[in-house]
């Protein structure tokens, strides 16, 4: 099994069924359905906003410091299982607080998640929490301050997600600002499910260190051209893409056409559990598409927001990795 990077893994998202259930049962909530069957049929989604209704709907789920420190555990041992070495993972604070919870409770419950991954399976976990589109200035600030509280537990950077569509970034621009200032990266949400301006937009007025998605790049020469020429990686979910109809189909994925300009991709799963997919089978996407392992643990190492030491010994895991052994199939 080969290294692998993930920079894009929404943490509310990778909470398997079973489990799923077992949380809600645990604090009295009641989800759309109630067996590992009717939550799968809850996951075929008509499109973007549907995806959107239903991961709020179940998420919800997810009330407690408990709840946050074992979603991170158990998808690092999933990743892991998969060759994980370094994850950076999102979770969306705003939205649990404005059902009652409390910011040290979330962001201290993943945090001791986080350091927990690495005890028990080995797995480097970094955080990068979002900013969902539509939430207040406050709201939007508070990530930010917590966020920065938090660093020397393991938040790297915020991210902007939720309905691309409605909310553009350009009014993010201040809070953005102030998280860079804190010493945060930012790694917002651009160019799913809408179009190269959502992309622009976020460059101009976020300072990006990565793009989440940046797909719809390829409408656009000239902004394909500068994200290439200025090295910004974009998180490339292939299954993601496909199940949430941003693309109709892998074959039509505009993967192998970002890789042809030059953009550096990395390869994520997005919501694993909600997408009914896995490391390995996105990877496998990607593979499909001209993007080989060694590529795509490159990419993710260019993209990640860690510290220096992390950075090296990454580095250091990639160079010394018996990349030969890999199958060559695998190393398109």
């Amino acid at each position: 099994m080969y290294p692998k990077i993930e920079l894009h893994v929404h943490l509310e998202g990778t909470v398997r069924p079973a489990t799923l259930l077992e949380i809600a049962r645990r604090n009295d909530y009641a989800l759309p359905a109630d067996t590992v069957e009717g939550l799968a049929a809850l996951y075929e989604y008509r499109d973007f906003e549907h995806f959107i209704e239903i991961w709020i709907l179940t998420t919800n789920a997810l009330q407690t410091a408990v709840d946050f420190r074992q979603v991170v555990v158990d998808y690092a041992a999933e990743a892991a299982a998969h060759g994980a070495v370094y994850v950076e993972a999102i979770f969306s604070p705003a939205e649990r607080v404005a059902r009652g919870l409390e910011w040290d409770e979330i962001f201290a419950g993943y945090c001791d998640g986080a350091h927990e991954a690495k005890e028990l399976h080995g797995v480097t976990v970094r955080l990068t929490p979002d900013i969902y589109r539509g939430a207040t200035g406050e709201a939007a600030e508070n990530v930010v301050r917590y966020s920065s509280a938090y660093r020397e537990r393991g938040v790297v950077g915020v991210g902007l997600g939720g309905l691309e569509a409605q909310f553009p970034p350009e009014p993010y621009a201040p809070v953005f600002e102030l998280a860079k200032s804190e010493g945060l990266g930012s790694v917002p949400h651009a160019g799913e499910v809408a179009g190269p301006e959502s992309i622009r937009g976020a460059l101009d007025a976020l300072q990006p260190d990565r793009i989440r998605h940046g797909i719809r790049a390829v409408e656009d020469p000239e902004l394909l051209a500068e994200l290439a020429e200025r090295r910004i990686v974009l998180d490339v979910s292939p299954v993601s893409n496909v199940r949430t109809g941003a693309v109709g189909s892998l074959a039509e994925h505009p993967l192998p056409k970002l890789i042809e300009a030059g953009a550096l991709c990395s390869i994520s799963t997005d919501d694993p559990a909600m997408f009914d997919t896995d490391l390995t089978r996105d990877y496998e996407a990607a593979r499909s598409l001209g993007v080989g392992a060694r590529a795509a643990f490159e990419a993710g190492l260019a993209g990640a927001l860690c510290d220096d030491a992390t950075r090296e010994r990454l580095r250091q895991l990639g160079n010394s990795f018996d990349w030969a052994e890999v199958p060559e199939a695998e190393l398109v």
